[in-house]
C-alpha cells in the first residue's frame, strides 16, 4: 500500500462498518490523512473518527477502535494502527514494493498522484491551487485569499525570471507575503528552486547515459533507494493535502524532498568502472526515471517547466 491508498482504505473501512451495522451515520466521500508530525505516533494520522463520531452518535475513541480493527483485518498494506488523543488514528504502513510503485508511476506518467476521477501573485497562486484541486477531482471551492507581493520588491518577474518568481510566491502560504532574495538566481544546490529543476535534468541525463551503456530501465527491487521510494510513494497524499488545504507550498516542499532524495541516489544508478549493467542498475534507473516523472508533474501543476538541461 502506498500512502495515497490509505485515505481510500479508511473510507472503505467506514463504509463497511456502516453496512454491517457496527456504525451508523454518514460515510464521508474522502478523509484527511497526513504525515504524522515530529514526536507523533506512527507514520500517518487521520481525524476520521472525530469526523464520523458526530453522525454515528458514538464517542470518537469508540469509532476509532471499530475502524482500527477493520483496517488491520482487511488491509494487508497496514502494519499497525494506534489510537491517540481523543480518537486520532495513527498508521504505520508495510514497506512499499519499489517495482510496483515504479510501474504505477510509469503507467500514470505526469498524472501520477491525481485522484481517480488578478494581482501578480494571485495570477500565480490561484491557478496553481486550481490545478492541484482539479488533480484531486475538487471543483468550485472558493479561491484562497492571497497576500500580494510587497511594493518594495518591485518587478520580481523582471528581476528573477517568471519561474523563479513563481516559486517564491508559491513556497509560502497564500496569506503570507512572499520573500524574494538573490538566492533565487543562484545556479547551485544551495537553492531549492535550482535543486528541483536540476534533479529533473539529472533524471533525464541518467536515462541518456544508460542508453549509451546499452541498458534501459526495468522496474525491480531497489532496496538502496528506500528514501527516494518513500517520498515518491507519498506524492499522491501530498497532492491530496495540498488540494484540501489550498496549499501549494506543501507541493513545493515535497518536490524539494524528492529532488534531494534523487540527487543523493543518482550516484548508484550507472555502473562504475568496468562494472557491467545488471538488474540492480536497471531497477535503480527505473526508480530515478519515476522521480523525474514526479518532478515534471509537480512543476507542471505549479505552472513551471521541467528542463531537460541546466
Amino acid at each position: 500500500m502506498i500512502p495515497a491508498d490509505l485515505s481510500h482504505a479508511v473510507v472503505r473501512a467506514v463504509r463497511r462498518a456502516v453496512e454491517d451495522g457496527e456504525l451508523a451515520g454518514d460515510v464521508p466521500e474522502r478523509v484527511v490523512v497526513e504525515r504524522t508530525r515530529p514526536g507523533g505516533a506512527g507514520e500517518y494520522a487521520s481525524p476520521v473518527a472525530l469526523q464520523v463520531a458526530k453522525s454515528a452518535r458514538r464517542e470518537p475513541r469508540e469509532v476509532a477502535r471499530v475502524l482500527a480493527g477493520r483496517l488491520l483485518a482487511d488491509e494487508s498494506g497496514i502494519e499497525s494502527v494506534e489510537i491517540t488523543g481523543p480518537g486520532f488514528l495513527n498508521f504505520t504502513l508495510a514497506p512499499v514494493s519499489a517495482a510496483a510503485l515504479v510501474r504505477q508511476i510509469r503507467a500514470r506518467g505526469d498524472r501520477y498522484g491525481y485522484a481517480p476521477g488578478a494581482d501578480l501573485r494571485g495570477s500565480v497562486v490561484r491557478p496553481a491551487v486550481r490545478r492541484i484541486e482539479e488533480s484531486q477531482g475538487i471543483a468550485g471551492a472558493p479561491a484562497p485569499r492571497v497576500a500580494p507581493v510587497a511594493r518594495r520588491d518591485g518587478d520580481v518577474v523582471a528581476a528573477y525570471g517568471a519561474d523563479a518568481a513563481a516559486w517564491a510566491m508559491l513556497c509560502v502560504p497564500a496569506r503570507e507575503t512572499p520573500s524574494f532574495t538573490p538566492g533565487l538566481l543562484v545556479q547551485d544546490e544551495s537553492s531549492e528552486f535550482f535543486r528541483v529543476r536540476y534533479a529533473h535534468a539529472r533524471a533525464r541525463a541518467l536515462r541518456t547515459n544508460a542508453a549509451g551503456l546499452g541498458f534501459r530501465a526495468e522496474p525491480g527491487d531497489a532496496a538502496d533507494g528506500r528514501a527516494l521510494l518513500r517520498v515518491l510513494a507519498e506524492y499522491p497524499l501530498v497532492l491530496e493535502a495540498a488540494a484540501h488545504h489550498q496549499a501549494p507550498e506543501r507541493l513545493t516542499r515535497h518536490l524539494v524532498a524528492v529532488a534531494d532524495a534523487l540527487l543523493d541516489f543518482q550516484h548508484l544508478v550507472l555502473p562504475q568502472g568496468d562494472e557491467k549493467p545488471s538488474a540492480a542498475h536497471r531497477a535503480r534507473l527505473a526508480l530515478a526515471e519515476a522521480a523525474g516523472t514526479v518532478l515534471a508533474g509537480g512543476l507542471a501543476l505549479l505552472g513551471m517547466d521541467a528542463p531537460d538541461f541546466l
